[in-house]
């Protein structure tokens, strides 16, 4: 074995048998060869198995595999600290001792390194067992991004190639007084100091494993220490990188997960002095760091709970989270080309938010869908002209004047079970007079009833019904939910040319109007070919 290994793995080590076999077995069967590999793995005081298996591979692999043992420090970050004083590779490598890395994994990355002169190397790290691994940053490889231009402030896990020379040079080290998140301070300063970040994503490096009894740290702490961490972090970040959209850039990941995470279902059932705690926490960091820019890039519903949080607001946060939770989202309030979303403290002077924090500024498609539902439906025959009357719930209020239901013509589109931001398609069967449209405000408040006669025709065809509603200026396609709302039977109509129509939910549960001939005439064989092959160019 050569003097200097080329890199150093530091594997921090408490209780994770018989995930830790794997962990150990991946890294002396990696291609970069045990001779340029060092393994420094510190035992922190397992009651598990955990200490005897990393003895194990020490006594099969010597000069590779380097054990310590300590009392428990609990924590990842006072172990990893101590394999730094002990590792020699010209890379450092952190590895999670329940995860496991790709064969060639360390060969890569220090072979980029070495290319591009790379202090930094993310290696395309993917989820197992259920484990979430936000994925945008491998979309493909580049030799040199920025912390503050790409997702990497998404990607903060200390996962990662450092080179060595980089982290003595700056002292980087670990926060022992934090049991979640100490990983991130030294791989923000890393990145911040960093010549160059180079990210992989032609290989799954990494698999981040969760495992079965859902031990991993991150999953166990509660939320007043995951508070706390996270404002640590934050503070720590804030002495690096000055204010403005670099430090923005950074701090949209923790405003979005770490602390979004704080105020989610849960909230409501924790002990209200918990709750209050949790709130002038947040307050503070959402003073300090919640920038405008920040603030109208977040969409509405983390918004108002933040603005809640801020104000002290602690029953109507409770409230808002509580009644979504049960309810949905609350119904948007429309005022000419501006929507808001009605959460509890909405124009409400106790609180004194402002209504822009409730301002919907974010495309809205998935909360309109999820207010909207069918109430009825029925067919309605007026001589030889059949139509389906509708009663549907929207999740708006106020000014409703340009929603519209509407029966899509010709064969269903793919977009026709997703809501989305789509403008009414010109040959939409939809209301021929207002007498056929009416629009009323709920009885509980709770939106706007829509009614519509829309008219069939006697043609083949299968078509979605989708309402478009106008908010803050844009318009939005929402395919109409049945939720199990009986259909009426399908049923048969036409003198000259009979045809049977049916309204049904498809395999989603979204409304559908089918007809078609009762018969049809008998074709020739060339008459079916030509059938057959326009059915297929259709498909």
């Amino acid at each position: 074995m050569s003097t200097t290994p080329d890199v150093s793995v530091v594997v921090a080590v408490y209780n994770t048998m018989p995930y830790l076999t794997e962990c150990l077995n991946s890294l002396v069967r990696q291609s970069i060869g045990l001779d340029r590999l060092e393994v420094v793995a510190v035992d922190d005081g397992s009651t598990d198995d955990s200490g005897a298996e990393l003895d194990r591979f020490a006594e099969r692999y010597p000069g590779v595999v380097k054990v310590l043992h300590q009392e428990n420090s609990g924590g990842p970050a006072a172990p990893s600290n101590r394999a730094l004083e002990v590792a020699s590779g010209r890379f450092v490598y952190f590895i999670g001792s329940d995860d496991y890395l790709g064969d060639e994994a360390l060969e890569r990355m220090v072979s980029y390194a070495d290319e591009h002169d790379s202090d930094v190397v993310v290696g395309k790290m993917v989820g197992t067992n259920g484990r979430y691994v936000h994925q945008k940053l491998y979309a493909e490889t580049s030799p040199d991004i920025s912390l503050y231009a790409s997702s990497l402030p998404f990607t903060l896990a200390n996962t990662k190639l450092f080179r060595r020379e980089l982290v003595e040079k700056h002292k980087l080290r670990f926060p022992e007084d934090m049991p979640v998140g100490s990983d991130q301070p030294f791989t923000i300063e890393a990145c911040v100091r960093a010549r160059r970040i180079s990210v992989l994503g032609d290989y799954t490096y990494y698999y981040a494993v969760k495992r079965g009894d859902a031990s991993n740290i991150t999953y166990r702490a509660d939320h007043l220490a995951r508070l706390r961490c996270t404002a640590k972090i934050m503070d720590h970040t804030a002495a690096l990188i000055e204010a403005g959209p670099q430090r923005d850039a950074v701090f949209k990941r923790h405003f979005e997960w770490e602390l979004s995470k704080l105020l989610l279902d849960d909230f409501p059932a924790l002990p209200v002095e918990t709750r209050r705690q949790i709130c002038e926490g947040l307050a503070v960091l959402l003073e300090a760091y919640f920038t405008d820019g920040l603030r109208d890039a977040t969409g509405v519903k983390r918004r108002v709970r933040f603005g809640l949080a801020q104000r002290g607001a602690v029953d109507e946060l409770t409230r808002a989270i509580a009644d979504e939770t049960e309810h949905g989202a609350p119904p948007f309030l429309l005022e000419g080309d501006r929507a808001f979303a009605s959460y509890p403290g909405f124009r409400d002077a106790g609180v004194g938010l402002d209504d822009l924090w409730y301002e919907a500024r974010e495309t809205v498609a998935g909360r309109l869908a999820a207010g909207t539902k069918l109430e009825s439906a029925a067919w309605e025959q007026d001589g030889d002209e059949l139509g389906l009357a509708l009663k549907l719930r929207v999740g708006v209020t106020g000014d409703t004047s340009s929603a519209v239901v509407a029966l899509a013509q010709g064969a269903m589109p793919k977009t026709a079970d997703k809501a989305g931001a789509r403008k009414l398609p010109k040959d939409a069967l939809r209301p021929k007079a207002a007498g056929e449209f009416t629009r009323e405000p709920a009885g509980d408040g709770e939106g706007t009833l829509l009614s519509a006669r829309i008219p069939v025709e006697p043609v083949r065809a299968k078509r979605g019904v989708r309402v478009y509603v106008d908010v803050a200026g844009t318009t939005y396609e929402i395919p109409v939910r049945t939720e199990g709302l009986p259909m009426p039977l399908a049923r048969r109509w036409g003198r000259t040319t009979p045809h049977r129509v049916a309204a049904s939910p498809n395999p989603k549960g979204r409304l559908v109007i089918t007809t078609a001939p009762l018969w049809e005439p008998k074709l020739g064989v060339g008459a079916r070919l030509r059938r057959t092959l326009s059915r297929s160019k259709r498909k």
